[in-house]
């Protein structure tokens, strides 16, 4: 173990430089006001950002609305997708493996590449879906769809399902290659069907799999940013707003560090409120 430190002290002083000083500064920062400016004075200030924040501020209760929309969404839609697509694909089917890269392709895309490319597929007079509607004679269904409160949010979260959907199949098509095909022909002998098989061997066999992509898949939607800010900015009116985008706008958009690190500071609380305990139940389901 002791042999082993020198070659992990270059990757722990760049975590702790890159990743721990900002989230500690980030919490830090939170106490006092300062506009960021190197300047100006840091005052401290105490709770006055979170009084602010649960007071005052109407967009941080809208982008808390939004980011537990994102995660619940996120759960439960992308999950059962990637799911069901590794389930098939795991089958001895024609071009799987083709089919496994196609999928697989879009998370490998920025963020800001499947931002841009979603936003031509809704523009209003020349989108694909709403071109798409024209010509099949529902041109009533067209929509604005980035343009609209009521549809803004789940508009980008769609962007965002074809995104990550490849990623959490992969996942689980590792995970089924770890299922014992012993126990699998056993059941079968036995009379089960497939959802049995599935039900009583499969899915448990899957359970440290679905751990990760469950821990995965909060993490991601609580920091959800870049497809936000390349889609809507977090309009229209503030209404696909999310925190990790309202901390970023707090700071270097209205210079307020000490609110945008509140901010931070809630998201991560909020993430560590969600996995921990997630974690836990899952471990000690598994003890």
């Amino acid at each position: 173990m002791l042999r082993s430190l020198p070659y992990l002290a270059p990757a722990v002083f760049l975590y702790g430089i890159f990743l721990l000083y900002p989230m500690i500064d980030s919490v830090r920062l939170s106490f006092f006001s300062w506009s960021g400016y190197a300047t100006a004075p840091q005052e401290f200030v105490g709770l006055k950002n979170y009084r602010y924040l649960l007071t005052q501020d109407t967009v941080f209760w809208t982008a808390l609305r939004n980011s537990m929309i994102w995660v619940v969404l996120s759960v439960a839609i992308p999950m059962v997708l990637s799911l069901l697509m590794a389930l098939a694909l795991n089958q001895r089917i024609w071009g799987r493996n083709a089919f496994r890269s196609i999928f697989y392709i879009p998370s490998v895309f920025a963020s800001i590449t499947v931002a841009a490319i979603w936003r031509w597929i809704y523009n209003p007079t020349m989108g694909v879906i709403n071109q798409a509607f024209e010509a099949i004679g529902l041109g009533g269904l067209a929509h604005e769809w980035l343009g609209d409160p009521r549809t803004a949010l789940y508009s980008i979260f769609v962007a965002s399902v074809w995104q990550g959907v490849g990623f959490n199949m992969v996942l689980f098509l590792a995970g089924l290659q770890s299922v014992p095909a012993e126990l699998v022909d056993a059941a079968k002998v036995d009379g089960a069907g497939r959802w049995q098989v599935f039900r009583n061997v499969t899915w448990p066999a899957l359970r440290p799999t679905t751990i990760v992509v469950v821990i995965l898949t909060i993490i991601n939607s609580l920091k959800v940013y870049d497809l936000v800010v390349g889609m809507t900015g977090g309009g229209p009116a503030q209404s696909s707003q999310v925190l990790a985008l309202w901390s970023y706008q707090q700071s270097f958009s209205n210079h307020n560090f000490g609110a945008g690190g509140a901010v931070a500071t809630v998201l991560l609380i909020l993430s560590l409120c969600l996995v921990v305990p997630y974690l836990a139940w899952s471990m000690r389901g598994e003890d």
